[in-house]
């Protein structure tokens, strides 16, 4: 990385620019992965940082969290009976604790898997 220095009066300032960014969001799953990388991978952050990485590497990982949720939920959806439409219609209480819980888990493999590692 070459810096370069532009004179303001008698000194030489370094010229510093932050390039454009993507414009896409950080969901929940990309800021846990930031406080995860601040607290217990600093190097790695670090050298996001410097590189101009960091957002990019937040938003990859929100939409690969984000993908496998999908294909977590959606194959919890076809394995159980319970949580067909017609379930959903008969018993919408056991069908709203049911798709919870299979959430829940969803995402504490997926915490496992993509955001601690």
């Amino acid at each position: 990385m070459e810096l370069n220095y532009i004179k303001v009066g008698d000194y030489l300032l370094p010229n510093l620019t932050i390039e454009k960014q993507n414009n896409e969001k950080i969901n929940k799953y990309g800021y846990l992965r930031l406080h995860y990388l601040k607290e217990n991978n600093k190097p790695f952050y670090t050298t996001l940082l410097m590189k101009n990485e960091l957002t990019n590497h937040l938003i990859s990982v929100s939409i690969e969290v984000e993908n496998r949720l999908n294909i977590l939920m959606e194959q919890y959806k076809n394995s159980d009976e319970l949580l067909s439409e017609k379930s959903k219609m008969d018993n919408q209480f056991q069908w709203v604790r049911l798709m919870n819980n299979y959430k829940i888990m969803a995402e504490e493999i997926i915490l496992k898997e993509l955001i601690y590692v």
